[in-house]
């Protein structure tokens, strides 16, 4: 391989990034929403701070408030990173470092295919599929951690090759530190870089003590490097090295408890209250969900055939070894421990460290496919390898136009739908400072991220319950307006949104396109 077909696979991902990217004037969602607008908090020099409310997790004693005591911090810095060199506050700026790193990913899943193969012609094929990659494409170039966790799990797999104990326990401590700064669920790259030292210096070979120990420290030395700031962050402000705010999801009986207020109805007698039988079908639920990410995400659906044959000729490789250990933890963790966040949304993220890897298995499986039927069908190795490998890249490449032609562009290319909430929550603060709303007032709202990243407001999330509840939150942390989306109603709060005149302590005020309006009036 060399520099120039590096290169030219940067170009190629840097192009299609910002291809997908034009259609994105806005973060999309909540959790590239929070990502965004603390990056825009720590480059304004308000620091690690959230002038809203998520949830209700670590029981918040007001605005503002300590941020990611649930999310992971460096995805914030990186948007930051982003808006800070280009000198604007704004989201395009912030997008940059993550279209970037979209660009990097074709040439490493390249030169990670080449350490397993020594193949030119099955590492290209491997980094024109990165190009596009499937139905990762509409989430890369916002501001969330897919591309990061792609890129820290690709350098983690490379590194595994590393012989000196010193040096590989310092880069896959670093490499495990950066995962964990990325996501909580991070920390398992740690435990899975002890696995890997115990097998090259304790299993896999003879008895090294010396090195594995070596090993060892310097890992822990490189993790701690990356994380050790972070903990003590954790200590001033919240008393504990990790934050508060995920432990309580432990024992989520419903995805929508999640927004619970107060929190601490969240409980091991709670959720053991909730029945071993229905506990057990929330698991089997979550089952369901991360085993179609594993078919029609990880796998691309006709790739993941390609990918267990290349699993199964490479199973003597450590770093294929490694990555079904990593992903069989990540699996169990999202379906057993964290169903709920697994199934909705938590294995699509965490699985993205491991997705270079099985991208870079495909060939190999498609290699081992054309040999066997040079042998059975008599067919032309040469000539195979051209038709099914181009047709192996254009099937992706239609996946994921597709895929972004749903997700991202919608009915109308000059109105994608990915930027429609952010049109919605310009509109409706629009219709409050005309209704004389002073601009410190807080609200309500669905998603309280974007609500602030998109107008500046403050503003706090509708809680998992009845109106009740919604005046109980109100009353606390000032909450004066309510607002209700047509695809964001929790189900205490459908009554409220179907008869809006009805129901005292809300003054209905009007609608824009659905999405309804009310003034808190009595708590």
């Amino acid at each position: 391989m060399t520099w120039r077909v590096y290169i030219l696979l940067f170009l190629l991902g840097l192009g299609f990034a910002f291809g997908v990217a034009s259609f994105q004037s806005s973060a999309g969602y909540m959790d590239a929403d929070y990502y965004y607008a603390e990056g825009l908090q720590i480059v304004s020099g308000r620091g690690l701070n959230e002038p809203f409310l998520w949830n209700y997790l670590d029981d918040p004693n007001g605005l503002p408030h300590p941020s990611h005591s649930y999310w992971m911090p460096l995805t914030s810095f990186m948007a930051g990173l982003g808006m800070r060199l280009f000198g604007q506050l704004n989201f395009p700026s912030a997008r940059w470092p993550f279209i970037v790193i979209w660009a990097i990913l074709p040439p490493l899943s390249a030169a990670l295919s080449f350490s397993l193969t020594s193949r030119r012609d099955l590492s290209i094929l491997t980094g024109l599929m990165t190009v596009f990659t499937g139905y990762y494409a509409p989430f890369l170039p916002t501001t969330d951690a897919f591309g990061i966790s792609m890129l820290l799990g690709g350098l983690f797999f490379l590194a595994i090759t590393i012989n000196h104990p010193t040096f590989l326990g310092f880069v896959l401590g670093i490499l495990a530190g950066f995962s964990h700064l990325t996501r909580t669920d991070g920390v398992v790259w740690l435990f899975v870089s002890i696995i890997v030292i115990l097998y090259k210096y304790f299993i896999g070979r003879k008895r090294i003590y010396r090195s594995m120990f070596t090993c060892i420290l310097f890992l822990s030395l490189g993790y701690l490097l990356v994380m050790g700031p972070w903990f003590a962050r954790n200590l001033m402000t919240f008393g504990q090295p990790f934050a508060p705010g995920g432990i309580r999801t432990l024992w989520l009986r419903r995805y929508d408890e999640l927004f619970i207020y107060p929190a601490s109805q969240l409980n091991f007698q709670n959720w053991i209250d909730y029945g071993w039988k229905a506990i057990l079908q929330t698991r089997l639920w979550a089952l369901k969900f991360n085993i179609f990410t594993t078919l029609a995400v990880q796998g691309s659906i006709f790739l993941l055939p390609l990918i267990l044959i290349g699993l199964w000729q490479m199973r003597g490789d450590l770093r294929i070894r490694t990555g079904l250990i990593a992903w069989g933890i990540i699996f169990c963790v999202m379906t057993l421990v964290f169903p709920f966040a697994g199934a909705r949304g938590g294995f699509f993220h965490s699985g993205a460290a491991v997705q270079l890897l099985l991208w870079s298995l495909a060939p190999i499986g498609l290699e081992n496919f054309i040999i066997w039927g040079n042998q059975h069908r008599q067919w032309k190795l040469t000539q195979s390898r051209w038709i099914f490998s181009s047709g192996m890249v254009v099937m992706i490449a239609i996946v994921t136009l597709l895929i972004v032609r749903e997700r991202v562009i919608g009915p109308s290319i000059w109105n994608p739908i990915w930027n429609k909430q952010a049109s919605l929550y310009n509109a409706v603060e629009q219709f409050m400072l005309t209704d004389g709303v002073p601009e410190g007032t807080v609200v309500i709202v669905s998603n309280p991220p974007g609500y602030n990243a998109i107008t500046g407001r403050s503003s706090i999330v509708i809680p998992d319950g009845d109106e009740q509840t919604v005046l109980d939150v109100a009353k606390r942390y000032g909450g004066k307006y309510l607002i209700l989306e047509p695809n964001a109603v929790p189900r205490g709060l459908s009554s409220l949104y179907k008869n809006p005149y009805t129901h005292p302590g809300f003054e209905y005020l009007g609608s824009i396109e659905e999405v309804l309006i009310f003034e808190i009036r009595d708590y």
